[in-house]
């Protein structure tokens, strides 16, 4: 009889933490200071965004939600300063948008070394990002190093240029291939 309650207990215990578990998992984001929101993910692997809202005096402040941008194999993670540095991204940023790819500076940090090689996360935002107007970042990033202006001019036309297959690289071209992480899904 002991044993049976023992593994009953057991059983209760593990359901009971799985239950608190995704209570918990959801609401992260809720959680956040809005220091530390924006490029988070809550241990339910969706995307932390910072939002606008009005207050009861009718000021407007930021307020951390949990977005529906679900990133598939990281979870319970709070991008780095060195990142937000590296990457040239900005933890007051309101919403999720891809409007930051068309400025040349903003295309040169996210590509660089630092942030590229070093920052999954932004990498995997921004790819996915980009992905949905269109574009291929690796092949971006490579014609950001090479071209800076006619990368911004082709991701301005119709991405059809950014989405043929990259040219061979000379010896000094740095060749940027695919985020190691899957791209999330949206």
């Amino acid at each position: 009889m002991a044993s049976f309650l023992n593994h009953s207990s057991m059983i209760l215990f593990f359901a009971c933490t799985l239950f608190l578990q995704g209570a918990l998992g959801e609401s992260i984001c809720e959680n956040l200071p809005t220091n530390v929101c924006s490029f988070s993910i809550a241990s339910s692997g969706k995307r932390c965004l910072l939002e606008n809202s009005e207050n009861k005096d009718g000021k407007m402040e930021y307020q951390c939600k949990t977005s529906e941008v679900v990133v598939g194999n990281m979870a319970e993670y709070i991008e780095t300063d060195e990142c937000v540095n590296a990457c040239g991204v900005d933890r007051n940023s309101v919403g999720i948008s891809s409007d930051s790819l068309l400025e040349p500076h903003f295309t040169a940090k996210l590509c660089s070394p630092p942030c590229y090689q070093n920052c999954p996360n932004v990498v995997d935002l921004y790819f996915n990002l980009a992905a949905g107007e269109g574009v291929y970042l690796p092949e971006l990033c490579n014609k950001q190093r090479s071209s800076p202006h006619r990368a911004m001019i082709e991701l301005l036309s119709s991405g059809a240029a950014i989405d043929a297959p990259a040219p061979i690289a000379s010896e000094d071209e740095v060749v940027v291939d695919a985020p190691e992480i899957s791209p999330s899904s949206f």
